[in-house]
């Protein structure tokens, strides 16, 4: 059965879960997801709870009870302009830093060095910190996913992850095989075809390639992570990606966008719907 007939959806209905990630990254980028979800066709988003536009993050999530959010688990850090350290504290976490003290950078080679030295109990304890900051500031998240790490790196961290979003009542994110397989073999919904990232996505030509996809769409639960921002002066000198999240923005908040989404009849969903069904087979009673 396809995740979406789990949701409660027909087997020939077209879900789309479409997430915002990288909210809380800088208060440019979180004016741009608001206005992604408000006024475009984006249904959730993922908060990073380390950065420095977190606290503005959360303001905006109090003031709009209605917005569909999760946990953006961090464990590296790519803007050197702007750095920023675990929730738990430098001490606490040492095997999630480099010799500097400072968190890895997410490329190849510093994922590949934090996944060899990290250690799990040490994760848990930043990702815990994370969710609970996120619970002090009076905020309930819908779901758990990475930042920049696929389904965590590593079979442990997706492991505890899970563990994790069962504790706290959460759906998380996971879209590799090997942990789509275990989840469907646990009743859980994860989605059914592959999942996009728009950092993979040429920039020549996006705006189009997204539109055929919606129109290319099948049947049952996709998801798009994307990752809307304003492309202003600030975020040129400081984001390398400033490109992708502008062209981001811009088509989800593009009149075409709702247009071909109507014109298609794709059902737009976030993270609370898969939250719901996350709860009901962990309790029993789905």
């Amino acid at each position: 059965m396809r995740a979406s007939e789990l949701l409660g959806y027909p087997p020939e209905a077209r879900v789309l879960l479409i997430n915002c990630d990288d909210f809380g990254m800088s208060t440019g980028i979180n004016a741009a997801v608001v206005a992604a979800i408000e006024d475009g066709v984006a249904a959730s988003c993922s908060l990073m709870v380390p950065c420095p536009g977190a606290a503005d993050a959360m303001r905006r999530l109090r003031q709009r009870p209605h917005l569909p959010f999760g946990v953006h688990l961090t464990l590296v850090c790519e803007m050197p302009e702007t750095r920023w350290g675990p929730v738990a504290g430098r001490a606490r976490v040492p095997s999630l830093l480099e010799e500097s003290g400072e968190l890895f950078a997410p490329s190849a080679e510093g994922r590949a060095a934090l996944l060899g030295q990290a250690r799990i109990e040490e994760v848990e304890v930043e990702f815990r910190a994370q969710i609970d900051a996120v619970a002090r500031a009076g905020l309930e998240p819908a779901h758990l996913d990475f930042h920049c790490l696929a389904d965590g790196g590593r079979a442990d961290v997706l492991e505890l992850t899970i563990a994790l979003a069962g504790e706290y009542g959460l759906a998380a994110r996971v879209w590799l095989d090997d942990g789509r397989r275990a989840m469907r073999a646990r009743g859980l919904p994860v989605v059914d075809h592959d999942f996009l990232d728009s950092y993979a996505l040429d920039l020549d030509g996006k705006f189009e390639r997204y539109l055929r996809l919606l129109r290319e769409l099948p049947a049952g639960l996709t998801e798009w992570a994307v990752h809307p921002g304003p492309g202003d002066d600030h975020a040129r000198a400081v984001d390398p990606g400033w490109r992708v999240r502008r062209t981001d923005y811009e088509f989800l908040v593009s009149p075409a966008a709702q247009e071909v989404l109507t014109a298609e009849g794709i059902v737009v969903i976030g993270y609370p719907e898969l939250r719901r069904i996350w709860r009901q087979v962990r309790s029993g009673s789905g």
